[in-house]
C-alpha cells in the first residue's frame, strides 16, 4: 500500500544558496512538483516545498527551502540555515559571476550552518548550452577543491534534477544511518567525521522504535 505525504522515516532539510537568478526556484518547482515557471521572479524572503522519496528502503522527505540571493535579504540568515543538514550551491553556467560567487556562499554556509552538513555544487541552465560561460570542468575542478560533489542540472528540461537532490539525501542518510540503526531515533545522530548533525523523525518511525524497544 502506497504511503501517504504524512508518512516518512526521515525529515532532512536542505536548502538552496547561490546569487539571485541562477535558477533555485524552478529547481525547487521542478523537483516538488515537475513544473518550471518561465516568469518566475526574484524570490523575496523565503519559500520551501516538500517531497518524500524513497532511499535504500525508507521514505526520506525532504523540506526544500528556497530564499532570495540578493544581500539586502541576509537579515533571515540564521532562520534559513538552521537545522540544515544539505544544501545545494546552485550558479548559472552562462553567467561566470555566478560561478565566481561560489567562495563566498560556501563561506556563508560555514558561518551559519552546521559544520558537517552535506552540499552539492549545482550548475543549472545546462540546456544554454549556447551561452555557457563555465566549462563543465571548471565545475568539476571547483567541487574537488572544495571536496563538494558536483552536477549539471536544467530546470527547463529536467536534466539531473531529480539526480542531485536525491543524491544530497543519500549520502546524509548514509552519514546518520548507523547511529540511527544502534542509537535511540530522536537523539543526535553522529557524523562519523565527529560533529553531531540533526535528523528528524518523523512520528510514525518514533511510534515504531517504541513498539520495537517493548517487545
Amino acid at each position: 500500500m502506497a504511503r501517504n505525504e504524512d508518512e516518512y522515516d526521515y525529515l532532512f532539510k536542505i536548502v538552496l544558496i547561490g546569487d539571485s537568478g541562477v535558477g533555485k526556484s524552478n529547481l525547487l518547482l521542478r523537483f516538488t512538483r515537475n513544473e518550471v515557471d518561465l516568469n518566475s521572479k526574484t524570490t523575496i524572503g523565503v519559500e520551501f516545498a516538500t517531497r518524500s522519496v524513497p532511499i535504500q528502503g525508507k521514505t526520506i522527505k525532504a523540506q526544500i527551502w528556497d530564499t532570495a540571493g540578493q544581500e539586502r535579504y541576509r537579515a533571515i540568515t540564521s532562520a534559513y540555515y538552521r537545522g540544515a543538514v544539505g544544501a545545494l550551491l546552485v550558479y548559472d553556467i552562462t553567467k561566470e559571476n555566478t560561478f565566481e560567487s561560489v567562495p563566498r556562499w560556501l563561506k556563508e554556509l560555514k558561518d551559519h550552518a552546521d559544520s558537517k552538513i552535506v552540499v552539492m555544487l549545482v550548475g543549472n541552465k545546462c540546456d544554454l548550452k549556447n551561452e555557457r560561460e563555465v566549462s563543465i570542468q571548471q565545475g568539476t575542478e571547483a567541487a574537488t577543491k572544495f571536496g563538494l560533489s558536483f552536477l549539471e542540472t536544467s530546470a527547463l528540461d529536467a536534466t539531473n534534477v531529480d539526480e542531485s537532490f536525491k543524491q544530497v539525501l543519500e549520502q546524509i542518510h548514509n552519514i546518520t544511518t548507523s547511529n540511527v540503526v544502534h542509537g535511540s531515533i530522536g537523539e543526535q545522530a553522529s557524523d562519523p567525521r565527529g560533529e553531531p548533525i540533526k535528523l528528524e523523525p518523523s512520528a510514525t518511525s518514533a511510534k515504531n522504535a517504541r513498539a520495537a524497544k517493548c517487545c
